[in-house]
């Protein structure tokens, strides 16, 4: 991925215009693509030359050209009193080079200039969130193997042929000379000239961050990673090996080399999520001010999902308020972008989201959560997400039982096992095998959630067909709860439990990093007190029904159902507006989530169309009954 490389075609930069606005455009477009140059001359410059000359012509000659376009770049960057020095120091790196300087001196004036650029336009060189390898690693395996090969040495199926290479990202010689950022840079940049693509369009910042720490471990040595004094994130991700090396030499080199690969990780706070999301917020402007809408549009959606979203359930037990209003205005600013507003507009609404952000940050306060607060959390994330897969499978089981259908019983049985073991497949399968975006989740949870609306709907207007006593004699006799009933209950019965469970584990994931050890006992206890209420909800229900005449029974079976798949189609556009695959239409409504009612035009369109729904098919059904009765 770090391959030799020409960025001649994307580093012409629009002339700088008096509009405030495109000067910042600049800064946000010059500056990273200034240091992604520099990063590059440091890593490539030095097997170029030895003792004085030339050994390399073709890629020293490349080198010069770089330099060549850094000048430009650094000379078009808004004027700030720092200019001048960065201009005077890309000359004098020019200078060192032409004089066939030695590498190791190159590498270090190249840092030294890249780190005073870094420091005067304000480029961030350290992430938000602290990436995890193991994230990184399915990112791997999925955009990088290919090229790069399994284990990175540049052997990969599709590298034969290529004109250059893949790179070797075992070379530990070269990856000591590129910083963590550096690596990640290249992965939003890509490499002009190569067969290596800008991944900006395809990863988040946050899966950028992660798949840089995976593919520094290749040239580290876990064993080292234990040291008394451990680099901070910031270090980690700005210095190199080499420069820790000539600081304090192979015992520390070793240990950063490591730690950089798997950086100790903190865990996800409130706070630490906010600012994630307030950060990636600031890249999606960025991108919306150059043009890059579509890039723009993708960062809003990573912001909302990889951060804010993680913490609504703890911000919910605070002040439920709170969260409404700073959701509605991250799907506000979301929908200025797609929108396609003017600048002013856009950055309007990101000003009114941020301070909604801060005011969600001030009432969670600091990193950790109280331990009242991890239990109400830990007890609510299972009772809400789990109070409709319960009710849907008590009503069914509910129904097979007091009409003696226990065949179909098993059938319902063996749906939600294979749901949980399906639920916790996929979690694994997101952790360590695939990488499943915030967005691909909520695509998952909207399409079963709209599925599970249709098939409540079927069965609750099927009961109601069957309520009453002759009508399910007849139903009986036709022997339809066969294969093909036992198969749709079972169906419905594994999509009601599948539908949830994975963002559930999600959630109670996030919630044991955000409430640290001493919290611990209280997600549990939560967890514990939450599952107690939901089978104890299900035997209530079980036991009730059998005491209740049969007509009664169906009758009230099916507006529950029915009532569910009002609630499911609600959740289910939702589900998909924050996936960002269509926008939101805020109308003047309430809200209320466990009813997935929300003050939108699209979710309370889809409920309408789902109660237009049954009061057709009812209508049907007793239009059915009089002809019945008539004849």
């Amino acid at each position: 991925m770090t391959a030799p490389f020409r960025f001649l075609a994307w580093l012409l930069l629009p002339a700088l215009m008096s509009c405030s606005f495109n000067l910042w455009a600049a800064t946000a477009e010059g500056a990273p693509q200034a240091l992604h140059l520099l990063d590059y001359i440091g890593a490539d410059y030095p097997p170029t030359v030895e003792a004085g000359k030339v050994v390399d012509d073709s890629e020293y000659r490349e080198q010069v050209e770089f330099l060549g376009v850094l000048q430009g770049l650094v000379a078009d960057l808004p004027d700030k009193p720092e200019r001048a020095e960065l201009i005077k120091g890309v000359d004098e790196l020019l200078a060192v080079v032409t004089a066939h300087a030695d590498g190791a001196t190159v590498a270090h004036q190249a840092r030294q200039l890249g780190a005073k650029l870094a420091v005067a336009y304000e480029v961030s060189q350290a992430p938000a969130i602290t990436p995890d390898p193991t994230r990184g690693a399915p990112l791997y395996a999925q955009h990088c193997s290919v090229c790069h090969g399994t284990a990175g040495a540049g052997d990969g199926p599709a590298s034969v042929g290529m004109t250059p290479p893949p790179a070797n990202l075992r070379d530990a010689t070269r990856l000591d000379r590129l910083s963590l950022y550096a690596i990640y840079n290249t992965l939003g940049l890509g490499v002009e000239g190569t067969d290596m693509p800008s991944f900006a369009d395809q990863l988040d910042d946050r899966q950028r961050w992660d798949l840089a720490t995976y593919i520094a471990g290749f040239t580290a040595d876990p064993a080292a990673a234990k040291s008394e004094q451990p680099f901070n994130l910031a270090d980690l991700a700005r210095q190199t090996p080499n420069e820790v090396l000539a600081a304090d030499g192979p015992a520390a080199a070793a240990t950063f080399r490591a730690q950089r690969a798997q950086p100790p990780q903190v865990k996800r706070g409130p706070a630490q999520l906010l600012d994630y999301t307030s950060a990636t917020l600031d890249k999606s402007l960025a991108a919306f001010r150059n043009g890059d809408h579509e890039q723009a549009y993708d960062l809003s959606v990573a912001a909302y999902l990889e951060g804010f979203e993680l913490v609504e359930s703890s911000l919910d037990n605070v002040d439920a308020n709170v969260r409404k209003d700073t959701e509605k205005a991250l799907m506000a600013y979301r929908q200025s972008l797609q929108d396609g507003l003017p600048i002013e507009q856009v950055q309007q609404r990101l000003d009114v989201a941020k301070g909604k952000l801060g005011e969600s940050a001030g009432l969670l306060g600091g990193d950790g959560l109280s331990w009242s607060l991890s239990y109400i959390s830990g007890l609510l994330i299972l009772l809400r997400e789990g109070l409709e897969a319960i009710l849907v499978l008590a009503a069914i089981l509910a129904f097979l039982r007091n009409t003696g259908q226990q065949s179909a019983v098993r059938s319902v049985n063996v749906g939600w096992g294979l749901a949980l073991l399906a639920g916790l497949a996929t979690w694994a399968l997101a952790a360590y095998v695939i990488d499943v975006s915030g967005a691909q989740r909520e695509l998952l949870e909207g399409c079963t959630a709209l599925f599970a609306s249709v098939m409540v709907l079927w069965l609750g207007v099927w009961m109601h067909d069957r309520r009453h006593a002759a009508a399910w004699q007849d139903y009986i006799k036709s022997s339809l709860v066969g294969g093909g009933g036992r198969f749709g209950f079972a169906l419905l019965a594994f999509f009601s439990v599948y539908r949830e469970l994975f963002e559930v584990i999600l959630f109670y994931e996030t919630l044991w990093l955000q409430a640290g050890p001493a919290g611990h006992d209280a997600v549990l206890a939560g967890g514990a007190t939450a599952l107690v209420l939901l089978v104890g909800l299900a035997w209530v229900i079980l036991r009730g029904s059998a005491k209740l005449p049969l007509a009664l029974f169906f009758g009230i079976n099916a507006a529950l159902l029915c009532a569910l798949s009002v609630v499911f189609a609600g959740h289910g556009v939702k589900a998909l507006q924050e996936a960002g695959i269509f926008g939101t239409r805020p109308v003047a409504f309430f809200d209320f989530d466990w009813l997935g009612i929300h003050a939108d035009a699209y979710s309370l369109s889809a409920q309408a169309v789902a109660i237009l729904a049954i009061v057709v098919l009812y209508g049907r059904s007793r239009l059915a009954e009089k002809q019945r009765a008539a004849s």
